[in-house]
């Protein structure tokens, strides 16, 4: 048998119900990995005792069966707390916190087996798709140790990428659960908005942009974990019933209409040899039975960014508000974090409401436009993995970007209607370097993405290029 490592949870998971490899094993060989490769990339920190983790995996190879997670080494995204483990959402304010609880979906995840072995690096609250903060540096792209990991999930995706852990959760704003996984060859999914809970504390009923949800190497990895982290919360409105997401994998994807969207008619410029080689992908698609189909597009881009950047301020604002408000704690704060706190603030109730208006008038259209088109099809990110030494790109296209999350542009379309979204691999450059695509389809088909996903793994397996490392 090959090295647990190179193995997807799901395999992993069949191994140890068959008696072939023991949860053991599987952690000895994850904590090696680790120990071989994280010094290079910065994916996992707050690692736990090794002892302690063997210990706890020779445990789960006594019991019975928790769920689908049983025995499977787990690093968490450092945004959601994990009882015991330090939890610092990339912020030097929280550079000691230990949680006392676990988050909602820590929660579900550990009923379901996993061993916690720590965390994946994320910037600082989770803002920017670039994954560096003060507290432990920057997180390095597997197969380009120079280059950003993307994020906010990059910690989680460069993890994956380098066989350090064999599923991972993560968050989606403004692409986190995407935009890392282009970066890093693996799979991301944002599920619609309302399917997996958020942790009930703040504003519930107006911050409806953000999501957590799964990433793997395999769209069967996703769905299995999907699958344990979904369904309502009582003390949260707007939640959607989960489901086996894998049911209905092996499914035929024959006759499924997508629509290209490619740049948006020039509204998101992207760097060269990104459109083509998602173009080529599609090409590949037609293959699968799948029918192509060009689109306009469908609403204008500027109205989105105005909405978007209204209503994220505002959301961020309300958010980090008593940050902001103690001269200390907003000492410790990135000069991004300190600038949408300042937007939110400035903003009056009626550019608020004006936002959500456009936000609304999008929703109605593209739901229009998934009459004509199962699937809506975009380039994960408008640049390449860029250098990990950077802040952000200041320019896309040869365009100068006006905001340190403009070149992220793409991917609001997709947040700000709260669409489930698989980004799938699609290769790599003339440069070496890796990246993905959208695949976007109406509210409540997580399932129909997801087989369409699995029929592009199966054809691709563009995960199993590992990196150099």
């Amino acid at each position: 048998m090959s090295n647990p490592i190179h193995m997807d949870a799901d395999t992993l998971t069949r191994a140890m119900i068959a008696g072939e490899l023991t949860a053991e094993e599987i952690m000895q060989a994850h904590l090696d990995r680790i120990a071989d490769t994280n010094s290079r990339i910065n994916a996992i920190i707050s690692l736990r005792d090794h002892d302690e983790l063997l210990a706890e995996a020779r445990e789960a190879d006594r019991s019975p069966r928790k769920g689908g997670l049983h025995g499977l080494p787990i690093a968490v995204k450092d945004l959601a707390a994990v009882q015991g483990i330090r939890t610092t959402w990339g912020s030097p304010i929280y550079r000691d916190h230990m949680p006392t609880e676990d988050h909602v979906i820590v929660t579900r995840m550990r009923e379901a087996g996993a061993i916690f072995i720590g965390k994946t690096n994320t910037p600082e609250w989770g803002l920017g798709s670039h994954s560096f903060n003060e507290v432990f540096g920057v997180t390095r792209n597997p197969y380009a140790p120079d280059r950003s990991a993307g994020g906010s999930s990059g910690g989680a995706a460069a993890a994956l990428a380098a066989r350090m852990v064999p599923v991972a959760d993560g968050s989606d704003m403004m692409g986190s659960l995407r935009n890392p996984a282009g970066f890093c060859n693996v799979y991301g999914f944002r599920p619609s908005w309302g399917l997996v809970p958020g942790e009930p504390m703040g504003d519930s009923f107006m911050t409806t942009m953000a999501t957590l949800g799964p990433m793997a190497r395999s769209p069967r990895d996703l769905a299995h974990l999907l699958s344990i982290m979904a369904g309502p919360h009582p003390a949260l409105p707007f939640g959607r019933p989960g489901e086996d997401f894998a049911a209905a994998l092996d499914a035929p994807v024959k006759g499924t209409r997508i629509g290209w969207l490619g740049d948006w008619g020039g509204a998101y410029p992207c760097e060269e040899g990104i459109l083509p080689l998602c173009e080529a992908a599609l090409t590949q698609m037609e293959g699968l039975g799948c029918e192509i189909i060009p689109l306009s597009p469908p609403f204008p881009g500027e109205k989105l960014w105005e909405s978007w950047m209204t209503l994220r301020a505002f959301q961020i604002a309300g958010g980090k508000r008593a940050l902001y408000d103690d001269p200390d704690k907003r000492a410790l704060m990135k000069p991004e974090a300190i600038w949408e706190i300042a937007q939110g603030l400035s903003l009056s109730a009626s550019q608020v409401y004006e936002a959500s208006a456009i936000r609304s008038e999008w929703y109605r259209r593209a739901a229009r436009l998934f009459e004509e088109v199962d699937i809506i099809a975009l380039p994960t990110a408008q640049v390449w993995p860029f250098p990990a030494e950077w802040r952000w790109p200041q320019e896309v296209g040869g365009k100068p970007v006006d905001t340190y999350h403009r070149w992220m542009e793409i991917v609001v379309p997709v947040s700000l209607a709260g669409l489930p979204c698989l980004s799938v691999p699609v290769g790599f450059g003339a440069n070496g370097l890796p990246m993905g695509m959208q695949l976007a389809g109406a509210t409540g088909s997580d399932a129909a993405i997801l087989r369409l996903g699995q029929a592009w793994h199966e054809e691709t397996n563009w995960p199993s290029h590992l990196p150099d490392l």
